[in-house]
This record gives C-alpha cells, sequence and structure tokens, in this order.
C-alpha cells in the first residue's frame, strides 16, 4: 500500500470560498468555513435543489466507478478535482470490488491535502496517491513522479473529470485539456465526465444564479449540451451516451429531473490505441 502526497504549496484560505469546501458543505460535510458557507447559502437560496444537485452528481461518479471496475475491468483511476474525502470515494468504489485497484487523486486545495493524507487511505493489496496540482496544468500531474509510480501507464486507466470543468473558463481552454490529458491514456482507458449546465433551468433562475456567482473565483461556467458534447468528440460512450447525472444508469425507484440535477454525465471508453 501506498499513500503518497505532494507538500502544500499555498497556505489555506479561509476568507475565500472554494468550489470543494463548498460541495463540501452542500454534501453535509463539517470541512468547510464561514466564507464557502456562506457563498453556498446565497447560492441554495436562488436554487434551492442545489444539494440534490451535489449528491446526484457524486452518485453518478460511484456508479460509474462501479461499472467500470466490476464490468470492464479497469483497476486503475486519475480523479482530477477530487474535493474533500466523503464516504464512498473513488477508492471505495473501485477497492470493494477489486482490492487492487489503484487511485491518484489530484486537487489543488490545501485543505483537500491534509484530509487527503489522513482520509484516502487504500486496501492493503492497492494504492492510493495524492498529486497538488492544478488541472489547468495538465502537462504538470501528467509529469508528477507519485502518478507515474502508481499507476501503470501500460494498463488501462479512467480518468474522472467529475463536477470539475465548469470551474474552468473558455479562456482557460477546457476542451483543450481534456485532449491533452485523454492523449496521455493507454489504449482500452475510460473517461468519466461531469459537468454543470444551465440547459434546464428558467431565464430567471439562470439570471439569479448569475448574479450570485459572478463574484465568486474560479468562476461557475455551466455549458451546454454541445459544448459537453464537445469533450467526448472522437471517444465512444457508453450507453446512455451524455444525459442528466440523474440518468445515467440509475438504480431502481424516483429520480430527481434534470432542472433539479443540473449536470450533464458520460462515459466513454474503451479509448483505441492513438
Amino acid at each position: 500500500m501506498t499513500n503518497d502526497s505532494s507538500e502544500v504549496s499555498t497556505p489555506i484560505d479561509m476568507t475565500r470560498p472554494h468550489p470543494a469546501r463548498r460541495y463540501d458543505y452542500w454534501l453535509g460535510g463539517k470541512d468547510n468555513f464561514q466564507a464557502d458557507r456562506d457563498a453556498a447559502e446565497a447560492i441554495a437560496a436562488v436554487f434551492p435543489h442545489i444539494r440534490t444537485a451535489a449528491r446526484e452528481n457524486r452518485a453518478f461518479m460511484q456508479r460509474a466507478v462501479g461499472h467500470l471496475a466490476a464490468e470492464a475491468g479497469v483497476r486503475q483511476f486519475l480523479d482530477i478535482g477530487t474535493g474533500l474525502p466523503t464516504a464512498r470515494n473513488v477508492h471505495d468504489v473501485a477497492q470493494r470490488i477489486a482490492p487492487e485497484s489503484r487511485i491518484v487523486y489530484v486537487d489543488n486545495d490545501p485543505l483537500v491535502l491534509v484530509h487527503a493524507r489522513a482520509l484516502l487511505t487504500s486496501s492493503a493489496e492497492g494504492a492510493t496517491a495524492y498529486i497538488d496540482a492544478d488541472a489547468r496544468k495538465p502537462e504538470e500531474i501528467l509529469a508528477n513522479p507519485a502518478l507515474r509510480t502508481t499507476l501503470d501507464f501500460s494498463q488501462p486507466i479512467a480518468l474522472l473529470l467529475v463536477a470539475l470543468l465548469h470551474f474552468v473558463e473558455d479562456h482557460e481552454n477546457p476542451h483543450d485539456i481534456v485532449r491533452q490529458l485523454v492523449a496521455a491514456l493507454p489504449p482500452g482507458s475510460y473517461l468519466v465526465l461531469s459537468h454543470a449546465t444551465f440547459d434546464p433551468l428558467d431565464a430567471d433562475t439562470i439570471a439569479a444564479m448569475n448574479a450570485v456567482n459572478k463574484d465568486i473565483k474560479p468562476l461557475f461556467s455551466p455549458r451546454p449540451y454541445a459544448e459537453v458534447a464537445r469533450f467526448f468528440e472522437g471517444l465512444d460512450l457508453l450507453e446512455p451516451g451524455i444525459v442528466s447525472v440523474s440518468d445515467w444508469r440509475p438504480q431502481p425507484g424516483p429520480r430527481p429531473t434534470p432542472a433539479e440535477a443540473t449536470g450533464y454525465g458520460a462515459v466513454a471508453g474503451p479509448i483505441p490505441r492513438h
């Protein structure tokens, strides 16, 4: 078992909200500060379904990882934009199915790193590692020694970009980031991606959401279906394709509407030889 992690590169700023800590608050976690709670409540005031959206996105990730581990035989996972550890993280899901699974987590919030050291622990047969890095710099992630020592790039890897890219603005070239990361994956790999959208919302709700989010950095940049589909260009989508995160291979029973979940999710692969 390994549990490598980089050193904290920046101090924890408790005065500015951070997406990982805000997400933690919506999921019922305790690893957040007053600035995060204030920002989260301001968003909830104009979009009361935000906690549902956060839970549904998390559940999509868990179903996707479970499918890839159980049905596709994937034993390696690269989760970029990890967020704060909660119940049933990627390694919890994957290693419950295949204890030898190996997982690398990537995030750039120093509070995430502190908790990752303590909580993102591996089974004895597998491995976890944490990289303190920014998704906007994929070349640094791909060159990180912890990535190469934990994952075998001659074997398939599932790349997870879950609820991450709507915090990458257009001028930061999110589609190029995804292409660069996918191009580095070995044959037989998969891409798991979810992304916030305003597609199912009415104009008044969209205006209120934009007003609340305009001064929060990184800027929240939900995208329409066509822009989300571009992340999967050249890749084969698993059924049912790009759908509301609640509708991707759901468990039986009632589930939220697309307007409540407000996010697209999809899994692509296996990726062919480049």
